[in-house]
């Protein structure tokens, strides 16, 4: 018997996977420009931070059976690297589960 977060769905982590995606790309920008040491350090720590959540939210979703175990790889494994991975990986999911019409969406 598994246990469900009722506020824990496939689309509030989607959501969440594109804001962690988007806080990479505005790192990438602070790498990118010189003089951005500040944007840097925030955009670098909401990053990290950032993972660490998604990582116990996906956990958490794959235990209550939310999301498979392939995306919650994708996202807690290769999305410290770049999320954009996770991110591809929650859309491919999606389309996936709605031609299959197994997606739990709320």
């Amino acid at each position: 018997m598994t246990r469900r977060v009722p506020s824990l769905s496939f689309q509030t982590l989607k959501r969440l996977s594109f804001a962690h995606s988007a806080v990479y790309c505005c790192l990438l920008i602070c790498w990118i420009v010189p003089g951005l040491a500040t944007g840097e350090f925030v955009f670098g720590l909401a990053h990290g931070v950032g993972w660490i959540a998604m990582c116990l939210l996906c956990f958490a979703a794959l235990g209550a059976r939310v999301i498979p175990m392939h995306l919650a790889v994708a996202v807690t494994v290769l999305g410290g690297i770049g999320p954009f991975i996770g991110t591809y990986a929650f859309i491919r999911e999606e389309g996936r589960g709605s031609r299959q019409g197994t997606l739990q969406q709320s």
